[in-house]
């Protein structure tokens, strides 16, 4: 197919039909940023962030409990000491970046650990369920476009969970596979499953209905697996229509028609960005990518996060086998068996974990399989972010509840002796971010409790009491701008105080044993405000509450002091 009729195809019937083209065709042209480099300066700061915390914690636990309102103190400790936990597991996830040797291409299948002759086989699995055949067509096209190397064969795979005729009507039309089932059982993990039993690619991309690859993404990645024990490579996710928002000087002059300089900086310090309307989301995955999954891959321990991910098949069906108890001489003896019987043999198994999070659950199998993961830090694909409050809601529900329930059900710490403890600490690292739900609203609260009844969670605000919390905050906040490498960490963490109610219904759903269910991220450009107050409400009410209260107080105490 040539260029010109890809063009073509890009717009679908519907489209051409109403005129229009998919809202995120006006952003085809943004250009990726790349890795940022990042320094071992912080280290220093992070030492002096972990000796003052340490100090302060023992003094607020030996000196300063408040024993009028004993509970209450020992309440804020120890939220205190699990936020400082929570900090040192940070800096041990971002401790080093440790980017991983891209080596040659390969020339034959040997190179890769595989055995056989012929080319070496990658299917990509485009994963779609209800969204519109606009949004997939450039994802299969993009697809079809990847260059191969001269070793390799590609085949494309369109994943319908949807079964629509209109889907398989495409498919044939540009000449990709076409794989329906009957039952949705397994979420997105059953559809990948399904689509591995009716194909023979050794390695296999991950993409989901929105997943763009770049033509050099086979080039980027597939020397990597020359490790035979390298099971899957990710590779970061790049939200391509975020929308960039308008400068505060622009949006002066839109308004009144002048600029002052005073004006925008004011404007700048208040809000803290250079735009408005910038990523209303808090989208932008890059501190995650670019940081943590970058230096978590120091000891092979950046784990899979589905699209823009490809990896082994017989490391995901070596997973597989091994769950259920089959020896590694039976699963040897799997893969020297025709493909047909092989598929057979696996059909009733998991490769990959059914399960709403099945990346991660995967990551963990892998890993406590002997498999390594290599981290890519350059960007080979773009896709969509959420558009509205409800998308953003469902996409936060999934992965939390998907993480509440691995990090319960495989006890936190995961004692497994297959699985390194450097390792281990990376899972918990993050199994600990997710259970902040449960000491963040606590020091959320206190001011507000505080103020209202009279208690303080400290025995006294004394010059001694601002002498040990200060130097921690300031060196800490130095810590983390310095570790970030310049990613913005307040979005950050608005989206995880914003996230609180989501992350309580997820984990009382989870503790209350709730089945496990989610819909897809909607894909939409709708701009719904209608559960904007359901989100902000709470936040809004005790800043309130908590400003009225304070206003109270210190009236109250003028007056009585003028009595």
């Amino acid at each position: 197919m040539n260029s010109a009729s890809i063009k073509l195809m890009h717009q679908t019937d519907s489209d051409t039909a109403k005129g229009a083209q998919p809202y995120f065709f006006e952003y085809e042209n943004v250009v990726p940023p790349e890795p940022r480099v990042g320094n071992r300066i912080w280290h220093l700061f992070a030492g002096a962030t972990v000796a003052l915390g340490l100090f302060y914690l023992h003094w607020r636990w030996t000196d300063s409990l408040n024993s009028d309102a004993m509970v209450f103190s020992v309440l804020v400790a120890s939220a205190e000491s699990a936020l400082f936990i929570g900090s040192i597991l940070f800096f041990y996830d971002i401790w080093d970046e440790c980017d991983t040797e891209l080596r040659p291409l390969p020339k034959r299948r040997s190179d890769l650990g595989l055995n056989g002759e012929g080319p070496i086989v990658v299917d990509v699995f485009v994963t779609t369920f209800d969204e519109d055949l606009a949004l997939v067509k450039p994802s299969i096209l993009d697809a079809k476009s990847l260059l191969v190397p001269d070793s390799c064969a590609l085949e494309v795979h369109l994943l319908d969970d949807g079964d629509r005729k209109e889907f398989r009507e495409f498919a044939d039309l540009i000449g990709v596979h076409y794989h329906s089932r009957q039952f949705n059982t397994g979420f997105k993990a059953g559809n990948i499953h399904n689509a591995l039993m009716h194909s023979r690619g050794d390695f296999i991309i991950i993409c989901d209905a929105d997943t763009r690859l770049f033509p050099t993404f086979l080039k980027s990645t597939l020397s990597y697996f020359r490790d035979t024990k390298v099971a899957w490579v990710q590779t970061p996710h790049w939200f391509y229509d975020i929308r960039p928002g308008t400068k505060w000087g622009d949006l002066l002059n839109q308004k009144f028609g002048f600029s002052p300089l005073w004006a925008e900086k004011v404007l700048r310090y208040i809000t803290g960005t250079e735009r408005t309307g910038a990523d209303p989301f808090c989208s932008d995955p890059q501190i995650f990518f670019d940081v943590i999954q970058r230096r978590r891959n120091r000891h092979n321990a950046s784990f899979c996060c589905g699209a823009g991910s490809i990896h082994r098949r017989e490391a995901l069906m070596n997973n597989a086998l091994s769950r259920q108890g089959v020896s590694e001489r039976r699963t040897a003896a799997c893969f020297s068996v025709p493909r047909a019987n092989r598929n057979l043999a696996f059909s009733r198994l998991e490769p990959v974990g059914y399960h709403v999070s099945e990346d991660l659950l995967t990551s963990i199998y892998l890993h406590c399989g002997g498999w390594k993961s290599v981290y890519h830090p350059h960007i080979e694909a773009k896709m969509l972010s959420p558009q509205s409050l409800p998308a953003w809601s469902a996409q936060k529900r999934k992965y939390s509840q998907g993480t509440f329930d691995i990090a319960i059900s495989l006890g936190w710490m995961m004692p497994n002796r297959s699985l390194p403890r450097a390792i281990q600490l990376h899972y918990f690292a993050t199994f600990w971010s997710y259970f902040s739900v449960l000491w963040m609203p606590v020091l959320l609260v206190a001011p507000f409790y505080s103020l209202a009844t009279g208690r303080s969670p400290v025995d006294s605000y004394t010059t001694e009491f601002a002498m040990k919390l200060i130097p921690v905050l300031i060196i800490h906040e130095i810590t983390v701008f310095m570790a970030l490498k310049g990613h913005n960490n307040q979005r950050s963490r608005l989206q995880t105080i914003i996230s609180i109610p989501i992350f309580m219904k997820s984990l009382k759903n989870i503790l209350t044993n709730d089945s496990l269910s989610f819909d897809p991220t909607p894909k939409t450009v709708e701009r719904s405000t209608k559960r904007f107050i359901n989100y902000y409400l709470l936040y809004f009410t005790l800043c309130l509450a908590t400003f009225v209260v304070a206003i109270s107080n210190f009236y109250l105490k003028n007056s009585d002091h003028n009595i």
